[in-house]
Formats: structure tokens, sequence, C-alpha cells
């Protein structure tokens, strides 16, 4: 079921879609297309931190729930060889440094619904080549399922006509307590290697064994803000595989997320303004251009891109 919500501050209308299957009823919408709700029956509360209104997806809370292309993340010194060529992008952090592709990014524009049934949304965009310094027309499709056991499902589609760089994400924010912060949640991740961060949180290009450090999450233990502080790349794999079980949360309250993914790395952020939710971001690893040991980003015209990730959730 759709429903308008709202308009952007282009005037686009933009549309609620609710999906339902058994246990799980999740609402997305058409700007970002965003995961906006994930509801689970015998929980009083939202297990996702969504806006209150589309000017919030516009402004401070826009990466909440979005699909974030053509780049999620970081890319240092906002400028990539592609094919050759220096490509400039948008240095809008620190006025040296892309995040989450600038006002390029897919985050902020509206999505085109092509196939929507009561478990199942297809949403679609078109970016042009050259938007935000990016190369390629690229058409990309998310899509959106419920499945048994209350598993949602985001399958990411992208083609182009040029080669291009392509890392997109899902930069949903979750509490599974509904409570102020996310203080008492158990995170496991399967994970033996992480990619530490300088302080402008990019990679330092270093490759680092979890054993032994503050970020060994391969055993579940309880977390706690800024203990230790979190915009870290987990390192899954060295190339994307097969769909996999690679992260377990559980709030206090005994409800579970289990997360699944193609993607060699998950991305963990802790929301540091507020600790109201935590960000898990299946993805490839990040500012790739800027270090050949990194998994490539690269995508070209006789490759389409696929990512597949799940959430499957429990209640105790």
């Amino acid at each position: 079921m759709q429903t308008e919500i709202g308009h952007t501050n282009r005037g686009e209308p933009v549309h609620k879609i609710a999906l339902s299957q058994g246990a799980l009823s999740v609402d997305i919408l058409t700007i970002g297309a965003i995961l906006h709700s994930v509801r689970l029956k015998g929980a009083r509360h939202d297990l996702t931190i969504g806006q209150g209104s589309v000017a919030d997806c516009q402004g401070d809370l826009r990466y909440h729930g979005s699909l974030i292309a053509p780049v999620a993340n970081r890319i240092t010194g906002a400028a990539a060889v592609i094919a050759g060529k220096t490509h400039r992008f948008e240095a809008n952090q620190d006025n040296r440094i892309t995040l989450h592709s600038g006002d390029a990014g897919t985050h902020l524009k509206v999505w085109h619904p092509t196939d929507i049934s009561a478990t199942q949304a297809t949403l679609a965009l078109t970016l042009p080549d050259g938007e935000g310094g990016f190369p390629g027309n690229r058409h990309l499709t998310a899509t959106y399922s419920l499945h048994d056991a209350a598993t949602l499902r985001l399958d990411i589609h992208a083609t182009t006509d040029a080669p291009t760089i392509f890392n997109a994400v899902n930069h949903s924010y979750w509490n599974l307590d509904g409570t102020p912060d996310w203080s008492g949640h158990t995170l496991r991740i399967a994970a033996d290697r992480y990619l530490p961060g300088t302080p402008a949180f990019t990679p330092t290009g270093d490759i680092a064994a979890t054993k032994g450090s503050p970020y060994d999450f391969t055993s579940a233990r309880p977390i706690t803000p800024a203990n230790p502080p979190l915009d870290t790349c987990f390192c899954l794999s060295d190339q994307r595989g097969p769909l996999r079980d690679v992260l377990w949360l559980t709030g206090q309250s005994g409800i579970t997320m289990t997360v699944a993914t193609t993607e060699p790395g998950i991305q963990v952020y802790d929301n540091r303004a507020t600790y109201r939710g935590l960000a898990i971001e299946p993805q490839l690893w990040p500012d790739a251009p800027n270090h050949p040991g990194f998994p490539a980003i690269d995508l070209t015209p006789d490759a389409a891109y696929h990512q597949t990730s799940e959430w499957r959730f429990a209640t105790p």
C-alpha cells in the first residue's frame, strides 16, 4: 500500500510503502529508498530510528535508514582515479573528504516504485553521467522483501555505461529496546580484522587483527557508548561472497537481530551525537580507491553490481 506523506523541498511527492508478512511489518519511503520503520509482533516499539517528516529526510536525519550510493562512506582527498583519469567529487567533510557522495547521494533523491506487492517493493533510480563528479549513466534498483522467520531482505542492483566506482549501503540505525540509547545491547561480529581509522574517520590503510584489541567482537559481549568508540569497518572477507550470517545484535529486552550479507565489510557506527541507535552498514571496504590492498569498488559496463543483505528478527 502506498500513501503520500509530503513533498521534498523541490516539490516532489514522497510516498510511504507498507509491507507486512507474519510477525514483521516495515515501511519504506520513496525518498532515499529509506527503511523507515521495522515493527515486530511482541515488541511495543519500533526497532529502527526513523524520521518524523519529509523535512527530516533532507536534514539532520538524512542518513537514517537511507540507501546511500554511488559511494557510501568516505573518499580521502575527494578524488579517485577511474580508468586512468582523475575524477573529483564534492568535499563535504572537512573540505577535503567526500562523505556519502555529497549532494549527489541517492539518499537525497526520490526513487520510483516499479513493482509493489503486500510483501515486496522495488524502487528504481537513474544517476546521470558526471553528477557529483561520478562518471557513467547508472541505473539502480533496490528491492525490499519480507520472508518467513521474520526476515527482511534487501537486494541492490546497479549497472553503468562507463567505468565508475560504486559502493552502496543501507544506513539504518537500530535500537532493539526502544530506549533513549543502545546501552546494554550485546554485539557479536564474525570479523577477525578491522580497519583502524584516522581522526577524520578515514582508514589509515592498515588492516589490523581484532584479537587483543577493543574491537574484538568475535564472541558476543555487551556494549556501552564510547567503549570502544565505533565508526569502524569490520573486515568479513577480501571479496564479495555468498550470503552468510555476519553480525548478531541482542537487546536487553531479549529481541535479537541477525544480519547476513554478501559484502566483504560491515561498518558499525555508534551515533556518537546521541547514541540513540547503532548504525550497521554492510558494504565494500571504505576509501578503497586510495588503498590498493582493499577490495576494489570498480563498476564497469560488462559486470553488474549486486548486493544482498538480510535482517532476521526474533523475540524471546
